[in-house]
């Protein structure tokens, strides 16, 4: 795997419905096997609130529609001699839920609602900072 040579644009699609949140069980690194948000990279030409639609899309089947940026995260990760292996800019997305129900897709192995209630309890392995983004969708 070629290092980056520059930092790649994605988008978090954050959709909560009835006391749960809509995750998908990660494939590939980074945080591979951990559940997150659905996303993935922004298109050139396309605005991150569409990227975050089009990828919940791809990895769950289910369809919404983008309201607003919550924030947004830096996702940099080195290897044990400092080496960088990743570097995201992740620019949370907090999404209506217009239909569908999850199915995994594109490169999510799982895809599901989860009670937010669950999520505090530590059921789950979750991605890095999930639970500030969640905080942001409640604020």
């Amino acid at each position: 795997m070629m290092p980056p040579t520059r930092p790649r644009l994605a988008a978090l699609a954050v959709v909560i419905q009835n006391a749960n949140v809509l995750l998908v069980q990660r494939r590939n690194p980074p945080s591979a096997g951990t559940w997150g948000f659905p996303g993935g990279h922004v298109e050139l030409g396309e605005t991150a609130l569409d990227a975050a639609v089009r990828e919940l899309r791809e990895e769950t089947a289910v369809v919404a529609r983008p309201m607003r940026y919550l924030t947004n995260l830096d996702v940099i990760e080195r290897d044990k001699d400092g080496a960088l292996l990743f570097h995201f800019l992740l620019a949370a997305v907090l999404c209506d839920y217009v239909s569908g129900t999850p199915v995994a897709g594109d490169d999510a192995l799982a895809a599901a609602w989860v009670p937010l209630s669950g999520l505090t309890e530590g059921r789950l392995p979750t991605s890095p900072r999930l639970a500030e983004v969640l905080r942001a969708a409640s604020g």
